[in-house]
């Protein structure tokens, strides 16, 4: 897609993003927009910052790399790299790499067994064993460390056999967590010769309602009997190992449940008199809120219009910028949720109207009625991508707004070179992250098999930003692409299994255009869980 913009990309070839972003009202937090990515370390991986507000803990992250399946070692560090952001920093390095005494640079060590009989180091067997920091070994190649003298008459357990019944709840603190019927893979079932030494800490239940260790604690040691980040759902077993990084690192963290609302998918479009009605139903409710609002609305061919093309910009729509002051008086937070919120004039991948399609990424609709994501856009580029936020940033300025300090994807979707130009330009992002092989061991990114993840609690991911959590979803009164419908009362419960996180949030996002009712019973059922609203700017403190 070529914008109307040639005057603004030129601007920032010619003076760099953080003048153009200064000269909107934007703000730069890196003077190098290209160290975004996490850093190179001397040692064996590579690093990334804590998010704020996290402890001091120094995490190692240790994954798989051989086999046809390698890459999944990868996938899965880099899930856990953001997360161990929330309690400091991480270094994450494949295991083959692993040398005598790495370990002791760290206060604690994860280590990620996705390749059955990976050649896992003896230098790292014998170091564990040898530590007292915590561990936390995670599904294959347990037994590469059981069969060393003297662990089973330290930990109380040996290594066992992958138990192939289904599996689709795993209990954890009094709470039924969910596991997908689609996940056919086994999970450890340990023999445990020794109780008195080792810990319960979850529990996996068969379909004929008999139950073994999901994970299980034993002196410095932790062992998950499963990867936690395949088929991952709101309600998920995932959110077990998310709070089981608090013991694993040795964090103190008070217990806490907050929770945020976003109103999503605002443009020049919008129904003034509906953003109204949100705005004073939250204040009403004492609930502070963000505002998810692209400025500028296209409709490349009439779909909206009965044919004629319409492409306008919020200055044109006076009553929707006054709409949305008033949000601002009334405790909304507005952010910048892309430029156009759709691509150039095709369908990506429905009709080309803005809030309705990608911005960023392209996708299609399979003949499954899914949404398959394609990969980045024909002009994808950190100064396209710059450019097009730039352009946003100034119709918010322009129009009294006031220029956003949060950014959002539409539909959660972006190349690396996106998210560097976010991280240059904002730094914080609210919303959910899409990942790639190759972001972080630094090689070339494989687009065909992204991954995303949401988080419970706020992070700084791989890609540099700090992150406010979204992570139990929307209202959807319709089903769509094999979504099913999504009730208030199914977002308060996937709230209700969240609070397993000791410091957890239940974040969701609304439309104004589905009136205030539904609202009333989310905000209402969420409250009675006990969770207390806060900004997207309280998260950003830790």
């Amino acid at each position: 897609m070529r914008t109307s913009k040639v005057t603004r990309r030129t601007l920032i070839a010619g003076g760099g993003a953080a003048a153009v972003a200064a000269a909107v009202g934007l703000s730069t937090v890196e003077a190098d927009a290209a160290a975004s990515l996490p850093v190179s370390t001397p040692l064996i991986g590579r690093t990334g910052k804590a998010a704020p507000g996290a402890g001091s803990a120094k995490v190692l992250v240790l994954y798989d790399t051989t086999g046809e399946y390698g890459w999944l070692g990868e996938v899965y560090a880099t899930q856990t790299a953001n997360l161990a952001s929330h309690f400091g920093t991480w270094t994450a390095a494949p295991v083959i790499k692993y040398r005598t005494g790495d370990l002791n640079a760290y206060s604690a060590v994860i280590y990620l067994g996705s390749t059955y009989d990976e050649p896992v180091p003896d230098a790292f067997l014998t170091d564990v064993l040898a530590t007292t920091k915590p561990v936390t070994w995670v599904y294959d190649n347990i037994w590469q460390l059981a069969a060393k003298p003297g662990f089973t008459d330290r930990y109380g357990f040996a290594s066992g056999t992958f138990d192939l019944a289904p599996v689709t709840e795993v209990r954890y603190k009094g709470r039924k967590l969910t596991r997908s019927t689609d996940n056919q893979a086994g999970i450890m079932n340990l023999p445990i010769s020794d109780p008195a030494k080792v810990s319960t800490l979850a529990t996996a239940v068969r379909a004929d309602g008999t139950t073994y260790p999901w994970a299980v604690k034993s002196g410095n040691l932790t062992y998950v009997g499963e990867i936690p980040f395949s088929y991952v759902t709101h309600d998920d077993r995932y959110l077990i190992f998310a709070d089981l990084l608090f013991d694993a690192v040795g964090s103190t963290a008070p217990e806490r449940h907050r929770a945020l609302i976003r109103i999503e998918d605002v443009g020049p479009d919008a129904d003034p008199e509906q953003l109204r009605a949100v705005a004073d139903f939250l204040a009403a409710e004492k609930v502070p809120f963000s505002v998810a609002v692209y400025p500028r609305f296209r409709d490349p061919k009439g779909v909206q219009n009965n044919g004629p093309a319409q492409d306008y910009t919020l200055a044109s729509r006076p009553k929707v910028v006054a709409a949305l002051k008033y949000m601002q008086a009334k405790g909304g937070t507005l952010l910048m949720h892309g430029y156009t919120h759709q691509y150039g004039s095709v369908a990506n991948p429905y009709d080309g109207v803005s809030a309705n399609d990608f911005e960023f990424y392209t996708a299609h609709v399979d003949s499954h009625d899914s949404v398959i994501y394609d990969g980045p856009v024909a002009e994808d580029s950190a100064a396209w991508a710059t450019a097009r936020m730039i352009a946003s940033g100034a119709i918010f300025v322009a129009t009294g707004l006031g220029a956003p300090k949060i950014f959002e994807f539409p539909h959660y979707a972006a190349s690396p070179a996106d998210y560097q130009a976010v991280h240059a330009l904002f730094g914080k992002r609210y919303d959910r992250g899409l990942y790639f092989p190759g972001v972080l061991a630094g090689g070339k990114y494989d687009y065909s098999r992204q991954f995303g993840q949401f988080f419970p609690y706020t992070v700084r991911d791989v890609y540099g930003s700090v992150v406010v959590p979204e992570n139990v979803g929307n209202v959807e009164t319709e089903a769509f692409n094999n979504h099913p419908v999504r009730l208030p009362a199914d977002i308060v419960a996937s709230a209700e299994r969240n609070l397993v996180v000791r410091d957890g949030v239940a974040s969701c996002f609304y439309h104004a255009y589905l009136g205030t009712d539904h609202l009333k019973d989310l905000i209402g059922g969420i409250k009675n869980l006990g969770y207390t609203f806060v900004s997207a700017e309280t998260m950003l403190n830790g």
